[in-house]
């Protein structure tokens, strides 16, 4: 424990031990939950959050952060729960926690506490509901979070590069739960607490359960957007064995994401069928500022030895707002937080940073105000009713709707009384801006220059190639050039020497070694190193990882081009990395490939120097292998 610092006291979290329920005079948990993360007690780890949920409204709760999955000793030791054990398996999908898009282990957890490795089972989802099942025979098992949310239809893992099942039946379990929670899983609480049989629960929106054979052979499919009936997706065997029946799938999902137009769907595996309600709907203000008063702790447990990385990075954070409008095809967050934007009032927030000034280690830094995107607070469509209708897939692509307001003074009113607050020094906003809604607004662009950033700031144009952007439903890179040039005016009148940090993502479907040799001379004409490119991943649900399985645009049906070989996306990646050494042999290989061998050389239109010979870095350098220092205040990506 660092000096000057409190020890958390133990009462102020939820029980995780026998001896918690003791000190409670409790005899029972109501809800007993399973977590693949370590236990924070922050709104920013959803099970936490949905733990503080249901004990708010009056139910028994404890929680089981990171149990032992070789033996049922850990989940057993508060006993069986009289309602249900909901299981998730944390912030991230557990595959992805471990492994790299290269497949390799992950060398951190930011999860666990030291960061350590090794804490979680892969697949922890499943593995926490054999584990639960096993140990409590006839406990309702509940699954939930990301890990859930992403795999509950029939989709591809990368990591075995297999098509799976809906992890609904790999678990076993009685309900999946998927977006944001709170709804459901309330609903689901207090029908079982009513006395109804958890195989009677079958109309809450934002769940999923098993039909059994017989059951779902009678259903009649849906002709038309409102006449209420199911949409049967192409079926796991379907799907599994054929690519344009997976980009169907895909397809039909998006289209039913709108919790106010949505049908039911309908998936078959086997004998068997999933049932997937609607979305639930979205939290309304009064019921997110609820969410967020709740008492956390805002600490790690007191049994941890060591800090939490990902606690030590967003402890000093606020969000604002969940959801996302974008539909970003790399990105699940709309496929799990939906995208009618949800906000917190500026009273809420407020509330917020005041708790933070009462927190240990309080410097008056504010690390972020955001949430997915930090410039959608309290954007919504113009009207409720054309919200409820609309089957449109992104609000701003392939340009931003007109019944879309775009409207900025709500987030510069909340940043100017956040500023305003006791005690606070310096509010940052680190969580993504999107740009082409920023340059709509002058006045946020120059708030967020003067106030709200550090020196560098973070955003994502990803590329310049507008077939790729238009693959990924980015904005086009003029875009981008409008706010930088903003920004960079901004930041000058505000007397700050400030810059961009562009974040790019290699190997993309839609990406070819020629476009990403157009980035990446895209780059060095601008001085731009970039020091870290996110390697494209592939992950469950989104509608790349569908281009990527399938090669195949599930939107238009047109063939897209892919790397799927390890070395391929490695080539790719080399290019954007063409100021460093250690990547120059895969960057000559790539432009030998691409016939673009007018790149390697040593005069001023080289992307990198020859391996040999004049111009070679030994040659330059005095001894083979040296690597140049970037020169300072260049700009760099994340």
């Amino acid at each position: 424990m660092p000096p000057n610092r409190r020890p958390p006291d133990r009462r102020a979290f939820l029980p995780t031990t026998r001896e918690d329920l003791d000190a409670r005079g409790w005899d029972q948990l109501d809800v007993l939950l399973i977590t693949g993360d370590a236990y924070v007690d922050h709104p920013a780890f959803g099970p936490v959050l949905i733990a503080r949920f249901l004990e708010g409204r009056g139910l028994r709760v404890g929680l089981i952060a990171q149990p032992r999955w070789d033996t049922p000793e850990d989940v057993l030791r508060m006993g069986r729960p009289r309602l249900f054990a909901g299981v998730s398996a944390g912030n991230l999908d557990s595959m992805l926690n471990k492994l790299t898009a290269q497949k390799k282990v992950r060398s951190e957890d930011q999860y666990s506490p030291g960061g350590r490795t090794g804490l979680r089972p892969n697949r922890a989802t499943v593995v926490y509901s054999n584990l639960v099942r096993g140990a409590m025979p006839g406990v309702p098992i509940v699954l939930g979070g990301i890990e859930a949310s992403l795999r509950r239809i029939a989709h591809y893992d990368y990591w075995s590069d297999k098509i799976r099942r809906s992890v609904l039946l790999d678990a076993k379990a009685h309900l999946l739960v998927f977006g944001m929670g709170e709804r459901p899983v309330w609903e689901i609480a207090r029908r079982l607490d009513a006395g109804e049989p958890v195989g009677s629960i079958r109309d809450v929106r934002g769940t999923a359960y098993v039909l059994q054979a017989g059951e779902h052979e009678h259903l009649v499919p849906s002709r038309f957007v409102t006449d209420g009936r199911p949409v049967f997706l192409p079926s796991y065997e379907e799907v599994a064995g054929d690519a344009r029946a997976f980009s169907e799938m895909s397809r039909a999902f998006q289209y039913e994401t709108n919790p106010g137009n949505a049908r039911p769907l309908v998936q078959r595996h086997g004998d068997q069928a999933v049932y997937f309600n609607p979305p639930a709907l979205p939290l309304e203000t009064d019921a997110m500022d609820a969410l967020y008063d709740l008492p956390f702790a805002r600490a790690a447990h007191p049994d941890y030895d060591a800090p939490i990385p990902a606690f030590e990075t967003v402890k000093h954070s606020i969000v604002t707002m969940r959801g996302c409008f974008g539909g970003c095809t790399f990105c699940s967050i709309t496929e799990h937080e939906g995208r009618v934007i949800q906000s917190r009032s500026s009273e809420s927030v407020l509330r917020e940073v005041r708790a933070l000034r009462r927190m240990d280690g309080w410097s008056g830094v504010i690390t972020d105000v955001g949430g997915p995107t930090a410039n959608m607070y309290q954007m919504r469509c113009k009207s409720e009713r054309i919200e409820r209708a609309c089957r449109r897939l992104s609000c701003v692509h392939p340009g931003v709707c007109e019944n879309l307001v775009t409207d900025h003074d709500p987030l510069v009113d909340l940043l100017r009384k956040v500023r305003g607050e006791k005690g606070v020094k310096k509010v940052f906003i680190a969580s993504g801006v999107r740009y082409d809604l920023a340059e709509r607004s002058p006045e946020f662009v120059q708030e967020l220059a003067r106030h709200h950033t550090g020196g560098q700031l973070s955003v994502a144009p990803e590329h310049v190639d507008e077939d790729v952007l238009d693959k990924m439903k980015k904005p086009g890179a003029a875009s981008y050039e409008r706010f930088a040039e903003m920004f960079s005016c901004a930041s000058e009148a505000a007397g700050k020497d400030q810059h961009l940090v562009p974040y790019y993502i290699s190997g993309h479907p839609g990406s070819t070694l020629e476009s990403m040799i157009e980035l990446a001379l895209y780059l060095k004409r601008r001085g731009i190193r970039p020091r870290q490119v996110q390697d494209f991943i592939p992950t469950p649900m989104s509608m790349a990882t569908s281009m990527y399985v399938t090669g195949l645009d599930p939107f238009t049906r047109a063939p897209v081009y892919t790397a799927r070989s390890l070395r391929d996306k490695r080539m790719q990646k080399a290019l954007l990395l063409y100021w460093d050494p250690a990547h120059h042999d895969l960057a000559r290989e790539a432009l030998a490939a691409a016939g673009r061998r007018d790149l390697i050389g040593s005069g001023a239109g080289a992307l990198v120097p020859p391996a040999r010979g004049k111009g070679a870095l030994s040659i330059h350098q005095g001894k083979r292998g040296a690597r140049p220092r970037p020169k300072p205040g260049r700009a760099r990506a994340r």
